[in-house]
């Protein structure tokens, strides 16, 4: 069972090195070269993001699978927006992906509205989001923008 947890300093070298592998996967579905969000790389930004609560470590059977970074709506706290979720390209297709976000969702059981952003030529992501009950809400050339639940 995957278990989220705040992250911890120890974490922190294991996620960035995730997070990189991840992001850098997206080509073989679209991406043109190697790359992710701002900062995926950066451990620096990693452990600000922990010091402000907002990164999550996804352990299974005690190893880190992954990772989810989370920020709460400060005058809503029915709004979350998922900034972005990873999983190790070694434990792709084992059903984790689903089970972090089901782990989101447990975790902050007040939140009636979920949203998130994925860019258009991801398929793989844009596939896993629509499956796990995401709409379309918005897009623009580059983006497309998902929600969940209702205010």
């Amino acid at each position: 069972m995957l278990i989220l947890t705040r992250t911890t300093n120890d974490q922190i070298p294991t996620l960035v090195g995730m997070s990189k592998a991840a992001f850098d996967s997206d080509v073989a579905v679209g991406a043109s070269t190697e790359g992710g969000p701002p900062e995926y790389d950066s451990a620096e930004w990693h452990v600000e993001m922990m010091n402000q609560g907002h990164l999550f470590t996804a352990t299974v059977e005690g190893t880190i699978v992954g990772g989810a970074v989370l920020f709460e709506d400060e005058n809503n706290p029915s709004f979350m927006y998922v900034g972005r979720i990873f999983i190790s390209p070694h434990f792709f297709r084992k059903g984790y992906g689903m089970e972090l976000m089901k782990q989101i969702e447990a975790i902050n059981p007040n939140v009636t509205m979920w949203c998130l952003d994925t860019p258009v030529w991801n398929q793989r992501t844009n596939n896993f989001y629509k499956k796990i009950g995401y709409t379309e809400k918005n897009r623009d050339e580059e983006t497309i923008f998902y929600q969940k639940g209702s205010l």
